[in-house]
């Protein structure tokens, strides 16, 4: 949809600053939505796994259940 496009132009260059929950949510809403933004998806894994000690439990599992329901592949995601 235009606005989970427009969320992807926006969120991409901020994607580091955001918190661990806030990359959760927005990984977990574009996969109940079904919309993939592969680009968004690369960025938000690079953040995920650099800051992986700052994130709950709930908000890893909520990211990595995002990337399955989007089937998005990455060498890089065996390691969250």
């Amino acid at each position: 949809s235009a606005l989970f496009r427009r969320i992807s132009t926006v969120a991409l260059p901020r994607v580091h600053g955001f918190s661990s929950q806030a990359i959760a949510n927005i990984a977990w809403a574009y996969a109940k939505q079904n919309h993939s933004s592969p680009d968004l998806f690369d960025k938000i894994l690079i953040a995920t796994h650099s800051r992986l000690h700052e994130f709950k439990s709930q908000e890893i599992a909520n990211t990595v259940w995002a990337f399955a329901v989007l089937n998005f592949s990455s060498p890089n995601l065996s390691q969250l």
